[in-house]
C-alpha cells in the first residue's frame, strides 16, 4: 500500500486539553488509588499480600508448573517411549531414551530408559501433557521451583517420578482410567471393522 493511496484512512491523534498536557488529572486520580488501598490495608484488614513460605499460595486449577512422570498401579513408569511429548515440545527441553521393555511387562513393547526435560529451557506450554497417549507426564501445582546450579534444573526420569510421589496424594492423576462408554459411544460402529 502506497502513502498516497486514496483508500488510506489517517487518523488524527485526539487533541489533549491543557489538563491532559499536564498529566494533573492522572497523577491525582493515581495518589487517590494509592491511598485507598493504604487505608484498606490500615483499617480494613484487606492485605493483598501472605507470609510466604508459612502461608503457601494456592495457584489455580489450570495452573502449570512442575512436571512429573505419573506411574501406573503396578508402580512402573507409565511412559511407553513414544517420543510424542518430545516431539510436541516447542522448546526441545525433552530427551528421551527409549528401549525395549521386559517380557514381565506384557502391555507394552517399550519404555523410557532415559527420560529427562531440562526445567530453564521448558515454557510450560503444558503441549507434552496433551500428546502423550497414555497420560505418563503432566504438570503440577508446584511453583517454587529453585536450584543452585543449572544442572540441578535438569530434571531425569528418577526426579520427575518423585515429584509423582510427592505430589500423588495432592494431585491424583487427572486420567486414571479411560472415560466410561454411554449408551451414545457403544452405539457408534468402530472405525477399524
Amino acid at each position: 500500500m502506497r502513502p498516497d493511496d486514496p483508500k488510506l484512512k489517517k487518523l488524527e491523534p485526539p487533541r489533549l486539553t491543557f489538563g491532559d498536557r499536564m498529566y494533573l488529572p492522572q497523577i491525582a486520580a493515581g495518589l487517590l488509588l494509592t491511598a485507598k488501598h493504604m487505608a484498606g490495608v490500615a483499617f480494613g484488614n484487606k492485605a493483598i499480600t501472605v507470609q510466604y513460605p508459612e502461608e503457601q499460595h494456592v495457584p489455580s486449577p489450570n495452573y502449570r508448573g512442575v512436571h512429573r512422570l505419573n506411574k501406573d498401579d503396578q508402580g512402573r513408569v507409565k511412559c511407553v517411549a513414544c517420543m510424542l511429548c518430545a516431539t510436541a515440545c516447542p522448546a526441545h527441553c525433552i530427551d528421551i531414551v527409549g528401549t525395549t521393555a521386559p517380557d514381565t511387562w506384557p502391555d507394552r513393547e517399550k519404555y523410557p530408559a532415559s527420560f529427562v526435560i531440562d526445567e530453564l529451557r521448558c515454557i510450560y506450554c503444558g503441549m507434552c501433557e496433551e500428546a502423550c497417549p497414555v497420560d505418563a507426564i503432566e504438570l503440577t501445582g508446584l511453583y517454587d521451583l529453585t536450584g543452585l546450579t543449572r544442572e540441578q534444573m535438569i530434571f531425569d526420569k528418577t526426579k520427575l517420578l518423585s515429584v509423582y510421589d510427592a505430589t500423588r496424594d495432592a494431585e491424583p492423576m487427572r486420567y486414571t482410567a479411560p472415560p466410561p462408554k454411554t449408551a451414545a459411544t457403544e452405539a457408534l460402529p468402530s472405525p477399524i471393522s
